[in-house]
This record gives structure tokens, C-alpha cells and sequence, in this order.
């Protein structure tokens, strides 16, 4: 599942620099040759991506080099004209100063001078921008580490620099170095004899570099309990301690671990059954994770702990060993993978854990067996450099990255549903911006269960949603959904967890990090009480309910039309930034479909989003909350568009798919579209969100109720051809796979919607043979009023002009309601009219309202007396059975 991606190999990026530029020894034929492995050594990365690297020159000198992995430049900073054993290198932001430290003799060997004390450990500050003057900062008997500090500036030259110096005798030191230019251009050391010194940490047992983030990590012993204390190092050259943290166990250790402080080719390895397997890990959102393992208690179970100092919890883990065929556990290796922590044991198991949202342990990844393999990997020769590995023996950087196809083969083969979940869940957010990705999981979900498939497309949708918001702004992280799960309390097979509150046990000094220690409380909050964050959450779920009531409001208060204006407003801006599909990528013709009511929901969506995001990160500004709202609209819409769109082509349907004339010609294709499209709804509709573009239109009508919609909320046909939403689209596919009991029977619960769109292809496409004429009139006894009136003259039949006939007589006779005190008696029946009653006596009504002038109903189908006479005998001649004869 994991891979280790190579981002530095010295046999590739330096020796064919140093062959060419002649920077190694000659051989007998004057011929530069290829330094070997032990030759040419890494030594340190920096945190702006340089590596610095050690060679063998020629006659015998020591030569430092750097490479520039952005640049994929070489660059030869420093030559010792003798051989030195060097155990700790670094280089300061500007390269300007270079700090090494180097052991004098190596192993047993004795110092050329034999009579005379001579350090074992030399440290050294080097002026190379130019080369000029060395300043000798340490010469010890003990092995001295040196890390320079690196600060966020747009400033090209500091005047200032600053120097970690660890020395295994259990201390670290900070120095401030000053540096002058002089002659324009020549950088040195200011007042070298008397440099600023202050001993940040002595007599810990552990110590860690974060380069990302600047910090300094120690573990001391105190009162035989182990305490963890971070130090944060500022721009300005201040430092405080971070945090301060009992981590619940003694140490039982006495050899000095240092991580992150680059590499030391020369130490000497001790025989010790000691070992403390401990790393912090950081990210770029704020998390900052201690894994540590336990002590083995025996050869069936291994134990280890994942302290959350984002989140003030302890998750402990339990794996049972007993089926696995491991080599040795003390070979548990910690990865940061930033959105996750990899737990891995060779041969054993790979955890990927989710540290951003640790809740749900659905959510993290667990794999045995085959799965777990991490490739390439070989044992004991990897040392951890930041967030990268680094090869000893062969002098690689490897970066430890997903394997996208061994992650998605995983997701289609597992069959437990916890797996399913944290495999999509990790694909959507770790593979970000991957649409090959995106695919293959909606292809995956056409392959699932109808209950697995609903669960599983809402919690596609909403992480989707959620990477691609806060990949805009950190400030609502926190604030937006990530699962559309609430809780899940089932197991995983093969782990256990336990969770603890630790946030009593952490104490910091909040005026030195005001920033972090508030991030810590606003995540401690956000957990403080499971349910009521759950309930406090932004969700959509209740929308559809203030859309009933908006509804209810309308056809009682015509003063709310204003509130329903703005909806319908904020509507059309949002719309109005979707359909940026290339040409040739759409498949799915969606768009410009009049739908009233997915108008408001998506007006509703960006109203209840604002006033939410206004009132806990107010201080971004309301114009930043609209820009963050309207492009997660557009996303939703755009992501359920990206579904259909897939599904449609992974089918291999076409636009002219969507022809109601040719029902028999079918495919299997268009039955899995269809039934993934009712997957679709019942997700959205699940979450209250709005389905995929509508168009809004001039005026709509809600059973007997008119909703006037000012001209100027229509939108501009984006592309002028015919094309259909989400409702009709589905309709139609269900009235070529279903047959007409099933189809009026879905029609009936409410999962297809007849549109007007689909209403009017109906009765055009299709002839008034017997069977057409029965599925024709089965869909417009269920189509709604306002449907009904718009589409009634295309059919040239009984039942339409019956319609047209009853309308014309209930708007005249509305009129003569209004007119009985003036109207004037009937004219007396001439002996040449019908005496057929009651038909003779509305025909009087009718004819005596036209003579007045009174007639509203000007239609082009030429509506009046005679027409309503004629289809009024059309109907009781049918009724009788009277009408071929």
C-alpha cells in the first residue's frame, strides 16, 4: 500500500557532477574514478531541501557539497585538506555559514600526536560566502550534532543566524550569530570571540528536530515519570517552551537517542538490549502527534500509543500477533504521511491512522499480510530525516507516499465495510485532485450493494466537499462536516483502541504560543462533547423543512416573495460559476430545467452556510465567507455532476440515449445509470442537498398559487442545445427500463419526478397508438396542475381538449361571478338550437359572457362556446360508447 519514492540518490544526482568536474581522485591512468559508497555519504537535509553530502577528494581531503533538490543543482561548499571522520553537518538559510563537527580519530585509532590531549570532537563555524575565517566552537571528547534554525523571510540576507549545537553530554546550546557584509559582497562573522550563548535543555535522555516547524523535543526524567517538553523557535530569534507533557512511564534507558539531527556514518554501535522507539510528528493543519511503542510483554500482542496533543486524547492500540509470521517487533517503524501516521511492522501489519480525524477509527486504515508490504524496504538500514527515509548503504532519500493502484485495488477487494469506508475515505482525501481516482471509486460504487452504495456516495460527496474547502482556508476546518457519519462503534478485525482525556496532564506557557495553545483548545472543544458537536455542526439536514415553511409562507404572505427574491438571487450567482466542463468532457446534458424548488434549496444551502461561518470565523470578512460559500456550492453540484458523468460514460450511454421513441432499443448500461441515479437522490435528498444545475424560470405556479419571479433572475442559456436536469434525465431512463406499473408506481412514492421537460417529450415523441395512449395518459393523471396547463395543447386527444374545455368555462364563469348584478337577462333559445340540458343552458352563459366582451382566455387553440359545445358531446359520446357510430 505504501511506496517509498525516491527524491535523492547520490549515484545518479552527484557522482556523474563530481566525474565531470574532476572533484575525486585520479587513477593510474589519470582518469577520475567513481567514488564508492562508503566515499560519498549523506550527512543532513535541510528544511528548504538541501542536502548536504560528504566525499573523498583527491589527496586525501575531506570535500562538503550540497545539492539543491528544487533546483537539481550541485554546489561544492567546503574542502578539509586532510581526512576527517564527519559526524554532523548543517548550513544556514543564506548559505553563507557552514557548521560541522568532526571526529579528529575514528574507532580505536590514536591521535598522531600520542604525547599530547588531543579532543575527539571537533565543532567548527565556517565563513563560505567567500571562504574566509573558521571559528572553533566546540572540542569535545563527546559527539557534538549541529542544526542551524531556519526562518520564514523575504529577506535574501539576514543579519542574523542561529545555531542548535547538541552535544551527547546531554545539553543543547543556542547561539546567535551575527554577520556583517563587507566590500559588498563578503559575509562574516561580527565579534566571533564572543558569540550569545544559552543552554536551551540539558541532562535528557531523547531529543528531536522538527525542521518543518522549528521545534526542539527532549525527554527528561523526573521523579521517575519520563516528561516530554517542546520548545518553539520564533523568527525574531525567541524561543519558549511549547509545551510541557507527562508522558505516564519511567524511562529505562541510558543511551542518549537523537532523531532528525542528520546522519552520523561513525557511530559506534553499542551492544545494548536498550531501545526507546519514540517520534513527533507535525503537519501543515496544525497536528502534532507522539507515537511511541510499548514494551513487549510477550510475543502474541504488540502494544503502542498515538498521543493526539491537537486533540488532548490518547489512542492506544492492541494487535494481536498471534497468526502473523513478524520477524521482531522492536522493528515497529512510525511514518508521517501528514494527513496520517503509518504504523509499520515488517511482514506484520501497516496502520495508517488518521490524525486530523481521529473519531471515527473507521476512518484509519488497517492492513496484515500482503497488504502491509512497504516496497522497497529492507531492514535495519533506513534512518528517519524529517519526513523523509533515508538509505545508508545506498544513499537514497525516499519520500513514503500511497500507491494509488495498490489503494484503490485494495478498496474494490475488501468486502468488510469498515475497510470499504476508510479506503475511499483515504483515497478522497489523501489522492487530492487524482480524476483518474475519482473514477475508479464511482465505478467501484456502481459495483456495491444498494445499502453499502447509499452510505458509502454521501460519504464520498461530503469528503469531497470538505478537501476541497479547505484546501481554501484552515479557519473552517474545523467547522464543515468530513463523514456523513455521526458515530460508528464497530471493530476492526485484528485492533483494539482505547481512548483517554490528556489534556489535564499538558501544560504550556500561552504567552510564548498564543497560536498554538488556542488551535489545542478549539480542538479539545470540538470533542469535548461528541453529541452536542454533532448537533451544533453545520448540516443540511433540516433545510428541507424551512423550504416546506418558505412554501407555506408564500401562498399566505405575498410580502415574503422579497425572501424568496433573494433566495432565487443567490441561486443564479451560484449558478452562474458551475458548467465550466471542457468541451468534449460532458456527456450528461444537465441544465436549464425549470425547478423552482431545487432553486430556493440551493439558495437555502448558501444562506444557512453564511450565517453559520459568519458567526464562528466572523473575522475573515464577509465577502471572503461569500467567495468560500458560493465555490462550495459549486462544488457540490459539480461533484454529483462528476458522478452521473462517470457513470454515464463508464456505461457507455450517449445523449441519444435519452429518446423516448425508441423504448425497445435498451441497454444494461442504462439500468445500472438509473439505479444508481435513485442511489443519488436518496444520498442527496439524505443530506438536504441540492441535485445538479436547474434553470430557473420567469414565473412558476404551485397548485393554484402564482409566484411572480422578476425577468431579471433568469439565466442566459449557457449552451444552446436541448438539454435536461437531474429529474428528467432520471424520468427518462425510467420509462425505458421499467415497465408502466413500475414506472407510475415510482412515480407515486415520489422517486421520479414527470417534469414538464419530460412531459412534453412524451407527447411529442410518441404516436397515439393504443399502448402510447395509455402510458400517455397514465403520466398526465399524475403530472401536477401547473404542468398540466402548460403542456395540455400538444396532445391532440379527448383527454387534453376536455382540459382545455373545463379551464376556458372556469375562467369565464370566475368572470360571471363578478358580473351578476350587471348582467343582463339571456337571450330566448331560437327553434333551430339543442334542447340538450344542462349543455344548452351553459351554452347561453357562455355565449352571453363572450357577447360582453368579458373573455380573458384569448388562446391560440381559438377557445370558445362552439369548441366547449363540441368536446361536451365528444365526451358523453364516449362515455356511451357511442363515438365510432
Amino acid at each position: 500500500m505504501l511506496e517509498l519514492k525516491s527524491v535523492f540518490d547520490v549515484q545518479s544526482e552527484v557522482v556523474p557532477w563530481l566525474l565531470k568536474n574532476e572533484l575525486v581522485p585520479l587513477n593510474e591512468n589519470g582518469e577520475s574514478t567513481s567514488p564508492s559508497r562508503t566515499d560519498l555519504q549523506i550527512v543532513n537535509v535541510e528544511k528548504n531541501g538541501s542536502v548536504l553530502f560528504t566525499w573523498k577528494g583527491k589527496k586525501g581531503t575531506t570535500c562538503i557539497g550540497l545539492h539543491d533538490l528544487h533546483q537539481k543543482r550541485n554546489k561544492l561548499l567546503y574542502t578539509f585538506h586532510k581526512e576527517v571522520f564527519l559526524i554532523s553537518c548543517s548550513i544556514n538559510m543564506e548559505k553563507t555559514l557552514l557548521a560541522v563537527s568532526f571526529l579528529q580519530f575514528a574507532g580505536r585509532s590514536l591521535p598522531l600526536e600520542k604525547f599530547r590531549a588531543v579532543s575527539r570532537c571537533l565543532t567548527l563555524l565556517i565563513e563560505i560566502h567567500p571562504v574566509n575565517n573558521t571559528k572553533v566552537l566546540k572540542a569535545v571528547d563527546s559527539n557534538v550534532k549541529v542544526q542551524f534554525l531556519y526562518q520564514d523571510s523575504d529577506s535574501k540576507l539576514l543579519s542574523e543566524s542561529h545555531l542548535l549545537i547538541v552535544s551527547e553530554d546531554r545539553y543543547i546550546e543556542y547561539i546567535r550569530i551575527r554577520m556583517v557584509v563587507e566590500e559588498g559582497y563578503k559575509v562574516t562573522i561580527q565579534n566571533p570571540d564572543h558569540l550569545p550563548k544559552e543552554i536551551v535543555a540539558e541532562d535528557f535522555l531523547w531529543a528531536q528536530w522538527d525542521a518543518e516547524t522549528q521545534r526542539l523535543f527532549c525527554i527528561l526524567e523526573k521523579e521517575n515519570n519520563a516528561v516530554l517538553m517542546g520548545y518553539q523557535f520564533y523568527p525574531d530569534g525567541s524561543n519558549g517552551i511549547l509545551i510541557s507533557f507527562s508522558l505516564g512511564f519511567s524511562l529505562t534507558v541510558t543511551r542518549l537517542c537523537l532523531v532528525n539531527f542528520g546522519y552520523n556514518h561513525f557511530q559506534e554501535e553499542k551492544e545494548s538490549s536498550e531501545s526507546f522507539n519514540l517520534q513527533i510528528f507535525s503537519s501543515h493543519t496544525g497536528a502534532l502527534s507522539v507515537c511511541y511503542s510499548h514494551p513487549a510483554q510477550n510475543d502474541q500482542e504488540l502494544i503502542y500509543s498515538v498521543i493526539l496533543l491537537h486533540y488532548g486524547k490518547k489512542k492506544t492500540f492492541r494487535v494481536s500477533l498471534a497468526k502473523s509470521k513478524c520477524a521482531c517487533i522492536s522493528e515497529l517503524v512510525f511514518l508521517n504521511m501528514g494527513y496520517y501516521v503509518a504504523v509499520y511492522l515488517p511482514g506484520c501489519f501497516l496502520h495508517l491512522i488518521n490524525v486530523q480525524h481521529p473519531h471515527l477509527i473507521c476512518h484509519s486504515l488497517f492492513l496484515s499480510g500482503e497488504d502491509a508490504k512497504v516496497k522497497p524496504w529492507n531492514l535495519h538500514q533506513y534512518t528517519l530525516l524529517s519526513d523523509w527515509l533515508l538509505d545508508c548503504r545506498l544513499g537514497i532519500i525516499y519520500k513514503v507516499e500511497l500507491n494509488p493502484l495498490l489503494l484503490m485495488s485494495f478498496m474494490r477487494g475488501s468486502k468488510l465495510g469498515c475497510h470499504q469506508r476508510a479506503a475511499m475515505h483515504c483515497a478522497v482525501m489523501y489522492l487530492q485532485n487524482n480524476s483518474e481516482a475519482e473514477s475508479q471509486i464511482i465505478h467501484w460504487l456502481c459495483d456495491l450493494s444498494a445499502s453499502a452504495c447509499f452510505d458509502l456516495i454521501q460519504e464520498f460527496i461530503i469528503g469531497t466537499l470538505y478537501r476541497k474547502t479547505i484546501s481554501e482556508t484552515n479557519a473552517i476546518v474545523k467547522l464543515l462536516p468530513y463523514s456523513s457519519l455521526l458515530n460508528w462503534n464497530g471493530e476492526i478485525p485484528g485492533v483494539t483502541c482505547t481512548t483517554e482525556n490528556i489534556l489535564q496532564s499538558v501544560g504550556g506557557k500561552v504567552c510564548h504560543c498564543k497560536s498554538f495553545w488556542e488551535e489545542v483548545t478549539r480542538n479539545v472543544e470540538f470533542l469535548k462533547n461528541l453529541e452536542s458537536f454533532h448537533n451544533a455542526l453545520y448540516t443540511n439536514r433540516s433545510l428541507r423543512g424551512i423550504q416546506s415553511e418558505l412554501f407555506s409562507e408564500m401562498r399566505k404572505d405575498a410580502r415574503a416573495i422579497k425572501h424568496f427574491r433573494n433566495l432565487l438571487e443567490n441561486a443564479k450567482t451560484i449558478l452562474s460559476k458551475v458548467d465550466t466542463w471542457p468541451q468534449g468532457q460532458q456527456v450528461v446534458p444537465f441544465f436549464q430545467e425549470e425547478d423552482c424548488q431545487q432553486m430556493v434549496l440551493i439558495g437555502l444551502v448558501g444562506e444557512k452556510l453564511k450565517e453559520y461561518l459568519l458567526k464562528y470565523v466572523h473575522s475573515l470578512g464577509k465577502k471572503k465567507i461569500d467567495v468560500i460559500v458560493n465555490n462550495y456550492i459549486v462544488n457540490l453540484l459539480e461533484c454529483i455532476q462528476t458522478i452521473v458523468n462517470t457513470i454515464w460514460k463508464n456505461c457507455g450511454l450517449s445523449i441519444h440515449t435519452l429518446c423516448l421513441s425508441n423504448r425497445e432499443k435498451i441497454n444494461s448500461g442504462e439500468f445500472v445509470v438509473f439505479h444508481m441515479m435513485i442511489y443519488i437522490l436518496q444520498a442527496v435528498e439524505g443530506l438536504s442537498l441540492p441535485l445538479p444545475p436547474v434553470q430557473v424560470c420567469c414565473s412558476y405556479l404551485m397548485k393554484g398559487t402564482h409566484f411572480l419571479i422578476p425577468k431579471s433572475l433568469f439565466i442566459t442559456p449557457l449552451i444552446m442545445r436541448k438539454v435536461k436536469g437531474y429529474y428528467t434525465i432520471h424520468i427518462i431512463l425510467g420509462a425505458r427500463c421499467l415497465p408502466l406499473h413500475s414506472l407510475l408506481h415510482y412515480i407515486d412514492i415520489g422517486v421520479l419526478h414527470p417534469t414538464e421537460q419530460f412531459v412534453t417529450m412524451l407527447l411529442e415523441e410518441l404516436d397515439d397508438s393504443e399502448v402510447n395512449e395509455r402510458f400517455k395518459f397514465s403520466i398526465v393523471a399524475r403530472i401536477p396542475e401547473i404542468i398540466e396547463q402548460k403542456v395540455c395543447c400538444l396532445w391532440d386527444h379527448p383527454v387534453s381538449l376536455s382540459h382545455v374545455a373545463r379551464k376556458y368555462v372556469e375562467t369565464l364563469l370566475k368572470k360571471l361571478s363578478t358580473q351578476q348584478t350587471s348582467r343582463k337577462p339571456f337571450r330566448e333559445q331560437t327553434p333551430y338550437e339543442s334542447e340538450f340540458l344542462p349543455l344548452a343552458y351553459l351554452a347561453k352563459v357562455l355565449t352571453e359572457l363572450e357577447d360582453q366582451a368579458l373573455n380573458s382566455f384569448a388562446e391560440p387553440e381559438n377557445v370558445d362556446t362552439k369548441f366547449v359545445e363540441e368536446v361536451a358531446l365528444k365526451q358523453t359520446l364516449i362515455l356511451l360508447g357511442l363515438e365510432n357510430k
